[in-house]
């Protein structure tokens, strides 16, 4: 993986066991609301066969958890998503995603326990939805990156108006990423690079 955000090197499979046993690995939480595209991105990026947790969204959870706007959301995580991603021969990722509906709190804030930071998905239909995340990731000072998922037919706007209705620091990154496609990689090794160059 080049610092440049290429993907064209990021592995399917598993790294070789030299690498395994040398590489640094660092715990980093993919967090956002019901729907942002959480587990796509964790499935998408992992090298080894993902963790999901998803089960069918019920009559039940439809009453408490905000399902406008996602009329294609059938099912949901309740535990957590995992994946592994190697970005070079000294660093692999451990990605969990974590769910999305406030009643899972509890279950969110354990995942959150030893990561080195996050990547907030957010849904420009639907920003005001990433305030709790990235509130509790500033109250546990924990570094994170926002990735604007692109969704068809959701509205497009430059990452200044973002940054600005997002009340971000200019310490926080921004960027533009589709979490069914390998380059969504660019929120990882843009997070990877702030923690370092914040050092």
């Amino acid at each position: 993986m080049d610092w440049n955000g290429s993907s064209a090197s990021v592995p399917r499979q598993a790294c070789p066991a030299r690498v395994r046993v040398t590489a640094r690995p660092v715990k980093i939480v993919v967090l956002g609301p019901i729907g942002v595209g959480k587990t796509t991105m964790v499935h998408t990026l992992s090298e080894i066969a993902p963790l999901g947790t998803d089960e069918p969204l019920t009559r039940a959870g439809e009453r408490v958890d905000r399902l406008e706007g996602r009329p294609f959301k059938h099912t949901t995580t309740v535990a957590l998503d995992f994946g592994r991603l190697t970005l070079d021969r000294d660093l692999v990722l451990y990605l969990f995603g974590a769910p999305g509906q406030p009643r899972f709190a509890p279950v969110i804030a354990s995942l959150l326990g030893g990561a080195v930071g996050a990547v907030v998905l957010v849904d420009t239909a639907q920003l005001d939805e990433a305030f709790p995340f990235l509130d509790l990731l500033e109250a546990r000072h924990i570094p994170y990156c926002v990735g604007v998922n692109v969704f068809p037919g959701h509205p497009l706007f430059p990452a200044d108006e973002i940054r600005q209705a997002l009340a971000l620091a200019d310490r926080t990154p921004l960027v533009h990423i589709d979490a069914r496609r390998r380059d969504a990689v660019r929120a990882l090794t843009t997070l990877v690079r702030s923690i370092l160059e914040a050092r």
